[in-house]
């Protein structure tokens, strides 16, 4: 079969001791996992990862699939030759024949690496003798070590790997790799990009959402299924569980304080959240609360949210302000799905002028006294899950589309 070879750097990973192997594992496993059907393997080698992939693959797909896998700083295609300059000098026609050095035109850098010190030229020899050559190929080009237009890539290891300037990954850890949570995921701009940043430390991720139909319209429905298909391709995957809330939000409504309502609400939350969790193997919950952000996200009423579960609560967006989040999210690509004018059920019944500063242990007691419990049992059972693969393409199990972990 004939293959096309990427390069892949890791960062984070590089740094680990004894667990490293088992990080590079699950990496190289996330990767195999969103090429197939397409034949690939990958090799290591000090720091590196080399891609082997089915040479039909479109070059499209795979730089999709790296560019959102977390535990990648960066990738390019390479050429893979022997260790010889005549090897070597047709590599660099060939990459001279493409872009970004195909114009002629503009200033280059050589960047060179010699693992293997048998080869007989050092690091700054074959810069020189590459870089000469490039020139007298390309005259109008000129080389700028310091702020170049181009940089072509030379690594001399168990044969001479040649690129050209790689693109960016996003770095972190990879998913599965730091255990299992369940994100609280609504259809505002926050919950999301929680969900991101927990999957970059390498948490494996399932998502809830709570869905008040008809105070909540099928389209809020809607847009929280295709925000957990934007994020499905940086968390390996999403399954998203659909929780029918309208009973136990009437009876929120009907046997609590006005004030306490978003507090009770929250708590309910915490509550399925926590019983879907134990279920599904996760070990978190995940939220996209920030400290001050609104009335509701106070310390003390974080406290009281979190006395509601035994679950470790995450809230990776806790010291952010919402500029930062928004730039986040305009650059995973789930903004412009955030701000569409649909409301979740957090909205629809939110109180004028919510409890603040709550005193935990009585809000405990008006919990018990409301006797929800047997509603939300119920909505647990009757929770309706959707599948989203590593793509983002919603699908269903055992139609043959892939699943994921």
């Amino acid at each position: 079969m004939e293959t096309k070879l990427y390069l892949i750097r890791l960062g984070e990973i590089s740094l680990k001791g004894q667990n490293r192997k088992v990080f590079e594992g699950r990496l190289k496993n996330n990767i195999k996992d969103c090429l197939r059907p397409w034949e690939n393997r990958i090799a290591k080698e000090k720091g590196r990862l080399y891609l082997h992939v089915d040479a039909a693959c479109p070059d499209e797909l795979i730089v999709s699939i790296l560019s959102r896998t977390f535990g990648i700083v960066g990738f390019a295609p390479a050429l893979r030759v022997e260790k010889d300059m005549e090897s070597l000098t047709s590599a660099t026609d060939t990459l001279l024949a493409l872009p970004p050095f195909d114009t002629g035109k503009g200033t280059f850098k050589i960047e060179a690496r010699r693992s293997d010190k048998s080869f007989p030229l050092n690091s700054h020899e074959l810069s020189c003798t590459l870089g000469g050559y490039i020139l007298d190929r390309k005259p109008e080009m000129k080389v700028n070590v310091k702020k170049p237009d181009m940089v072509l890539n030379c690594e001399v290891r168990d044969k001479i790997y040649l690129y050209a300037s790689d693109s960016p990954g996003q770095g972190g850890l990879p998913v599965g790799t730091a255990g299992k949570g369940m994100l609280l995921l609504s259809g505002g701009i926050d919950s999301p990009v929680a969900g991101y940043m927990m999957a970059s430390r390498g948490l494996a991720l399932e998502s809830v959402y709570f869905h008040a139909y008809p105070y909540t319209s099928d389209e809020a429905l809607e847009k929280v299924k295709t925000l957990a298909s934007l994020i499905a391709p940086y968390t390996h995957g999403m399954h998203l569980h659909v929780v029918p809330f309208t009973k136990a939000q009437l009876w929120m409504r009907q046997h609590s304080n006005v004030e306490e309502q978003t507090l009770m609400l929250r708590a309910s939350m915490m509550k399925v959240a926590q019983a879907l969790s134990l279920m599904r193997g996760a070990q978190a919950l995940v939220t996209g609360e920030a400290l001050g952000q609104v009335a509701s996200q106070t310390l003390e009423s974080m406290s009281f949210t979190d006395s509601m579960t035994d679950m470790l609560v995450l809230r990776p967006l806790v010291g952010m302000e919402k500029q930062a989040i928004i730039h986040l999210a305009r650059t995973i690509g789930t903004y412009e799905t955030s701000i569409l004018p649909y409301e979740d059920c957090c909205v629809i019944f939110s109180p004028k002028h919510p409890l603040v500063k709550p005193d935990r242990n009585i809000e405990r007691e008006h919990f018990e006294k409301m006797g929800i419990e047997t509603l939300l049992e119920e909505a647990v059972e009757k929770t309706v899950t959707y599948h989203f693969g590593y793509d983002g393409t919603e699908y269903v199990p055992g139609e043959g589309t892939s699943d994921h972990a």
